[in-house]
């Protein structure tokens, strides 16, 4: 998928009892990111975000994680393009 190969790539912790909250927020900016679970048993998530919803993005998490809904907010390599995995 050439998208998600050009996007940037991030992980988080998400509060586990507030993932719903978090994710269905992220999901009310239309196009932002594309979310999944990466670790379910750690609360950990992986967000793909397009270059130009790159500061909505960092915006909506940084609230949350002065919220303390979201922490280890960290951007990576983009995992698709360096181990060509399949979404």
């Amino acid at each position: 998928m050439k998208i998600m190969q050009e996007s940037l790539y991030y992980q988080a912790h998400i509060e586990r009892s507030l993932c719903w909250f978090v994710i269905a927020a992220l999901k009310s900016f239309e196009h932002v990111c594309f979310d999944r679970t990466l670790d379910p048993e750690e609360s950990l998530f992986e967000f793909y975000v397009s270059p130009d919803t790159k500061d909505i993005f960092l915006e909506v998490m940084d609230y949350f994680q002065k919220q303390g809904l979201v922490s280890n907010l960290r951007q990576l390599p983009n995992r698709i393009t360096v181990l060509g995995e399949d979404v």
